[in-house]
């Protein structure tokens, strides 16, 4: 099955879970599931697996990135296989199967460690059934990853629920408050917002500084985004130096996600602009 022959069937399954008829969905989630995986066993070379549960640095990440793919990965299909894996976790999650929801997350994670969505959906599915350590382990590894501001603002909403039940509520109140500085949209920090207001976990009861002093006392590495988003500059700037200007736009991209426009913005003038801008002088 090619990339687009995999992508209908996906639709399909995905429009079978908007009908409420998520047993069928699931089957078809699953056969297909079974068929990457045989495909892959029987055409792609054997290694090692790289667990899931490993958490190495941005700089690692980016720099494996760029040195080779995983053997294992499927090479004509790629992308649709995380989102393969993260639909069938959403049908088994409809059927009240968690665990089966778990192990199609861990797979998403496998197929694409770079998309912090998917492992703050398994993060969830752990804390559900109370395994407090791996929760907070994936919660962290966001801060250590390519993600987008949206995505650490969910991670700082997961450890401000986390240090309420600690009963430590002026660090809730930082983590939420860090969260807020980010400025995106998200349901999930204005229903947190929400249910703070008023209370100790109010990130207005705590000024930039406070909070600051808060996380790093807790080991939360604040402005994290920032630290993420130089580290893509740079990977940028190596990739457009040597021509490869999709990938050095895509990690710019991401970048700008994270910290806004201005040095998002000159760098991407300087990958886009033409040789005889070059000459100009205008470098």
């Amino acid at each position: 099955m090619d990339h687009t022959e995999l992508t209908d069937e996906l639709e399909r399954a995905e429009g079978l879970l908007l009908q409420g008829r998520a047993e069928l969905a699931r089957e078809l989630l699953a056969r297909l599931a079974e068929d990457a995986e045989e495909y892959v066993d029987r055409n792609c070379p054997t290694t090692d697996d790289v667990q899931w549960f490993s958490f190495p640095t941005i700089f690692e990440r980016l720099a494996y990135r760029r040195v080779e793919r995983d053997p294992r990965e499927l090479r004509d299909v790629g992308e649709p296989l995380d989102r393969l894996y993260n639909d069938l976790a959403l049908a088994c999650v409809h059927d009240g199967d968690y665990d089966e929801a778990m192990e199609a997350l861990k797979q998403a994670v496998r197929w694409n460690p770079m998309d912090c969505g998917y492992r703050l959906n398994l993060a969830d599915l752990f804390r559900v059934s109370g395994d407090v350590q791996e929760y907070l382990a994936l919660t962290y590894s966001v801060f250590e990853r390519a993600s987008d501001a949206r995505h650490l603002a969910r991670a700082f909403v997961n450890f401000s629920g986390w240090f309420a039940s600690s009963d430590k509520p002026r660090v809730a109140a930082a983590a939420l408050r860090a969260a807020r500085a980010l400025g995106v949209t998200d349901a999930t920090l204005d229903a947190a917002l929400e249910q703070a207001a008023g209370t100790e976990r109010d990130p207005d009861l705590v000024d930039d500084a406070q909070m600051e002093e808060l996380l790093a006392a807790e080991g939360l590495p604040d402005g994290a985004n920032a630290e993420i988003a130089v580290c893509l500059l740079m990977c940028a700037g190596d990739a457009a130096a040597v021509g490869a200007r999709d990938v050095a736009t895509s990690l710019t991209l991401r970048a700008r996600d994270l910290v806004g426009e201005p040095a998002a913005r000159a760098l991407l003038e300087l990958i886009h602009q033409s040789d005889e801008e070059v000459a100009d002088g205008k470098e």
